[in-house]
């Protein structure tokens, strides 16, 4: 059976922080979502316990360890838990608390 390629859906990088959509590069060049543009990836380690060195090539960001040998970002992020240094607080959550409350005359909080 055929599938017709459709441009833009080949490659769809994800934010390894917040696995959102990835539109930017860091300064180490790994594709992240705009908000998470100045985090680092730091202290990676591979299943054999060993660090990881970060290299990039043709096809983006990938890891090398030196008893297992050169794996992908994905595969990295698998055994990894990846947490983001800087509190970034998303639209929704600044939205909620400056959330306006209404209260009802037959409501306890009415004679406050």
């Amino acid at each position: 059976m055929f599938i017709p390629k459709i441009y833009g859906q080949s490659r769809i990088d994800k934010c390894p922080f917040c696995d959102k959509q990835a539109t930017v590069m860091s300064k180490q060049d790994v594709p992240v979502c705009l908000s998470h543009k100045e985090e680092k990836l730091d202290d990676l380690k591979c299943v054999c316990g060993s660090s990881l060195e970060m290299l990039h090539g043709k096809f983006g960001v990938f890891f090398s360890c030196i008893k297992c040998g050169n794996m992908n970002l994905n595969k990295v992020l698998e055994f990894n838990t990846i947490n983001p240094k800087m509190k970034h607080e998303s639209p929704s959550q600044k939205s909620q608390s400056n959330k306006e409350m209404t209260v009802r005359s037959d409501d306890p909080r009415y004679f406050d």
